[in-house]
């Protein structure tokens, strides 16, 4: 239903590539070049610099790529409402998530809604909190997931559940047989952290202003850029490291890793659903209240 040629461009725009649009799209990179030709055509004007093998918008390509993200958004919204009068949810849902989220907390969530509406097809891409928001603002997803906010003015943030940052350790560190430690002791031990970008590290930095401390009065062995390096990192070292609840059940079950409680220090945080402000998508509210109610009931 969607015009094929809007696609295309749309498409071409968003990837700045003919050869990864045709791929995308499963057609020829000739026939992708002939679609542009005929919108340009149409319109008149050139909607591409070309340059060598590098292409970009022109005004009139930036104009149009503007008006295209908001059919392919009423499109998708229309899909998704016409399915709905049958009962029945059903089109495409492109969700962003920040690391922890793609990797611990929302897969059993689309497992259990894949059950429930396997005529949805949901794409997941995974980045830290500041990429999965740019991709929002570029139109590269309808919904993202995050760590944290940076109350920007053009993203609505809804809280979907309570999350904890622990301090865990091997169970046979020097300071495993401990329940606690103290806010002196945190500044001693070796700590390895998230980075630059990271939700989670910006949580981390908030509640030790809370108790006084700054991350440079840490021990800051490394700074790594997933929860699962960190978790692989502590199995050959000493050190510790603030990591979500989530992301460290199986190896709590199993013993391998010990949560410390830090006196004075308690790192909560909430997981935010991120939308466009003003932008209603039938489908990524369905998702999130049945995300909820997931979480809510366990």
């Amino acid at each position: 239903m969607l015009d094929f040629r809007l696609n295309v461009f749309y498409t071409v725009a968003k990837r700045l590539s003919f050869t990864k649009a045709a791929a995308e799209l499963y057609v020829t990179q000739p026939a992708i070049t002939k679609h542009i030709q005929e919108l340009e055509h149409q319109f008149g004007t050139a909607l591409f610099d070309r340059r060598g093998n590098q292409i970009s918008l022109t005004a009139a390509g930036n104009l149009l790529l503007s008006h295209a993200e908001t059919i392919m958004a009423t499109y998708r919204q229309l899909e998704f409402d016409m399915n709905a009068l049958k009962g029945k949810p059903a089109g495409t849902l492109r969700v962003g998530a920040s690391t922890t989220v793609a990797q611990y907390v929302i897969p059993p969530v689309l497992a259990r809604f894949h059950e429930q509406s396997a005529d949805v097809a949901i794409s997941l891409l995974s980045g830290n909190t500041e990429q999965v928001e740019q991709r929002l603002l570029n139109n590269d997803i309808d919904l993202g997931l995050v760590e944290g906010r940076t109350h920007h003015s053009d993203i609505r943030y809804t809280s979907f559940v309570k999350d904890e940052l622990v301090l865990i350790c091997r169970a046979d560190h020097p300071l495993a047989d401990r329940d606690e430690i103290t806010l002196e002791e945190l500044r001693d031990v070796p700590i390895v952290l998230r980075e630059r970008g990271s939700g989670s590290l910006e949580v981390i930095e908030h509640a030790l202003r809370g108790v006084g401390l700054r991350l440079t009065d840490l021990t800051v062995e490394m700074q790594l850029g997933s929860t699962e390096s960190i978790k692989s990192y502590l199995g050959s070292s000493r050190c510790m490291a603030f990591v979500s609840v989530f992301a460290v059940q199986h190896e709590l079950q199993a013993g391998t890793l010990k949560i410390l409680d830090v006196q004075n220090l308690s790192i909560q945080r909430d997981l935010y659903s991120i939308q466009l402000q003003g932008v209603s998508e039938g489908l990524a509210d369905t998702f999130m209240r049945f995300a909820r109610q997931h979480y809510k009931r366990g």
